[in-house]
């Protein structure tokens, strides 16, 4: 008769990765690896030097973990994207940045204690990541006021201010608000527009808690695009509260679209914002890769 096996399961294998250079993150690191530590898991403690070094990490790491644990904000998160893709690992989020806009569109908790529950429960969710020329983001891309938002919301901001900074850097961009000229096509479909900002949303949330599409899902297998078509800055402002909540149908100063694909092209070359990063200019194709990967969230 064989007995019953008297070892302990073999505990999950965490690789975290924590955005050092953030306040947040130095003060929270340890904090974080303890309280995975605690939840049952077997930490690895992933140093990065540059935003690269997050992907590059994760792959070195493939077979030796079972799951990425990232504890940041969006554009920490978005930098594990192509790791995350590469390697098929489930991945854990840990909101410690600034705007945590993936976290509240996931429904996790927005403390630590919360998160690493989560993590622990085990519960998976498949979503989708959006993708524009190459690269891969879980919340938004965009042209126009999310560039110049980017270029405005520096880390001493963040760091004075945390989420209210957003608020801050807008009011210093919208000063400068200048409409521009883009073509958007969509299944073959032109779309001309005149607008101030153009985003193509993956997620729900995006920009400190703003609402791509109030019936916008990140595992819908969709992109909800909207374009910002307004003459002034005063009107701007009297579109926020819809902007927040999502329910943009009753203005006609926004205009908006979804698809599977979209293609942007502007009148003279622009930037493009994904998550919070810079990452390519247009002409700009943006794709959505259904159930690109496994995320930890409530049940």
């Amino acid at each position: 008769m064989d007995l019953p096996d008297a070892r302990p399961p073999a505990r999950r294998r965490a690789l975290l990765i924590v955005n050092e250079h953030s306040r947040s993150g130095r003060e929270r690191g340890d904090e974080a690896e303890a309280a995975l530590d605690e939840a049952g898991l077997a930490v690895t403690r992933g140093h990065t030097d540059s935003r690269e070094d997050v992907s590059r990490r994760i792959r070195e790491m493939r077979g030796s973990v079972d799951l990425v644990v990232v504890g940041g904000g969006d554009g920490t998160i978005n930098a594990a994207a192509p790791g995350i893709i590469g390697t098929g690992l489930p991945l854990g989020v840990l909101p410690l940045g600034t705007a945590n806009d993936l976290a509240r569109t996931l429904g996790l908790p927005m403390d630590l204690e919360g998160a690493v529950a989560a993590i622990a429960a085990g519960h998976l969710r498949r979503i989708d990541l959006g993708e524009v020329n190459g690269h891969p983001y879980f919340n938004v891309a965009s042209l126009g006021f999310g560039v110049d938002l980017t270029h405005a919301l520096t880390s001493d901001a963040k760091k004075r201010w945390g989420p209210l900074g957003y608020a801050v850097a807008g009011l210093r961009v919208l000063r400068r608000l200048r409409p521009f000229h883009v073509d958007i096509e969509i299944g073959g479909v032109r779309h001309p527009s005149r607008t101030v900002h153009l985003a193509v949303g993956n997620g729900r949330h995006y920009g400190g808690g703003m609402t791509v599409s109030h019936d916008a899902a990140i595992d819908d297998g969709r992109l909800d695009v909207y374009s910002l078509e307004v003459a002034s800055v005063w009107k701007l402002l009297m579109l926020l509260p819809a902007l927040r909540s999502g329910h943009t149908q009753d203005w006609t100063e926004i205009h908006t679209l979804d698809g599977a694909e979209i293609r942007v092209t502007a009148h003279r070359e622009r930037s493009v914002n994904a998550d919070g990063e810079i990452v390519t200019r247009t002409p700009a194709v943006f794709r959505v890769l259904h159930d690109a990967v496994a995320v930890f969230a409530p049940g």
